[in-house]
């Protein structure tokens, strides 16, 4: 008997490789699969506004980038002894305003050049529930009182509509992009078991009208939902996916999207980070030593063979002796 529905992962139609350029943004998911990446040294940015969850507060965030919109002073309030920002992470948060704002600016500025130079975009929608202070989107709440906001769940025809414009915006910023959209596979269980499932529903009709010639849908929430479907694949919580679903999810993306040399590649960056990784019983045996000098030699070897790759830290670990 099969207990397990495994389906075909459709292919984009570039494949994916190592000269390419990645900017993530959205939910936390967005993070999982972009720390990712960033672990098999692609060249990745994730999330310069911080973890969003809405669509709506993504394409705020994305139109700073475009148009190098810095923040405001005034744009900042202060709670929880820190000064914020409504449309950011709270790791942007500081007790000096200055240096929040400093922080916020400067990463907007860093989004918005790797933006003109990214080969792809990954956009992950969380939910369709945005929340307003005043008639202001919120991208973040930073805990504040509930009755401080409205709350409100996106249509189809609002989403389609605010984001068929951004494409646009978009391609004429930077004509190489090629955009990808995924539903995050976090279940939004505060929203209400119902509500939650409405909102995914919602984005996955979005996400699909959106689909064209530059604009691609990667099916992470199918594979948690469909594939997985089972509570040993979520952390405790049981609304996150656990690193082992990650993963899984990971390995689908990668085998239907990544060209046969970086897949390779991949495989052996996987091994270099997890010689890295290793902690030996005693550091000072000629074993060890011999173990670290010929990873080095692998590393400066890869290198050699893949300019623009960056094994810079693993260098450094293993030439300590």
């Amino acid at each position: 008997m099969n207990f397990h529905l495994n389906f075909s992962v459709s292919s984009f139609p570039k494949k994916i490789n190592y000269s390419d350029n990645f900017l993530f943004l959205g939910s936390c998911f967005a993070e999982n699969i972009g720390d990712l990446m960033m672990e098999h040294k692609f060249k990745t940015l994730q999330n310069p506004h911080g973890i969003l969850y809405n669509p709506s507060s993504i394409v705020v965030a994305l139109r700073r980038f475009m148009k190098i919109d810095f923040v405001t002073e005034k744009e900042l309030f202060f709670a929880n002894d820190c000064w914020n920002s409504w449309e950011h992470h709270s790791r942007f948060s500081n007790p000096d305003k200055q240096l929040c704002l400093t922080n916020i600016n400067k990463s907007i500025s860093e989004a918005h050049t790797f933006l003109k130079n990214a080969d792809w975009l990954f956009i992950t929608f969380g939910s369709a529930h945005v929340y307003k202070r005043n008639e202001q989107l919120v991208g973040n709440c930073h805990k504040q009182a509930q009755k401080e906001f409205s709350k409100t769940m996106l249509s189809v025809s609002e989403m389609l509509e605010e984001y068929g414009i951004l494409i646009k915006e978009l391609l004429v910023f930077n004509p190489k992009l090629k955009i990808v959209f995924t539903i995050s596979p976090v279940r939004y269980m505060r929203d209400g078991v119902v509500e939650n499932n409405l909102s995914k529903a919602r984005l996955i009709e979005t996400v699909h009208q959106l689909t064209s010639q530059n604009v691609f849908y990667f099916p992470a929430y199918e594979l948690m939902m469909d594939d997985l479907r089972d509570y040993r694949f979520y952390k405790e919580d049981l609304v996150h996916p656990n690193e082992q679903a990650v993963n899984y999810i990971f390995e689908k993306f990668v085998a239907a999207n990544f060209d046969e040399r970086s897949i390779q590649l991949l495989n052996s960056i996987k091994e270099i980070v997890a010689a890295k990784n290793h902690r030996p019983f005693n550091y000072e045996t000629d074993s060890h030593k011999k173990f670290k000098a010929t990873f080095l030699e692998r590393c400066r070897k890869m290198q050699m063979e893949n300019p623009g790759l960056n094994l810079s830290e693993e260098v450094n670990y293993f030439g300590k002796m």
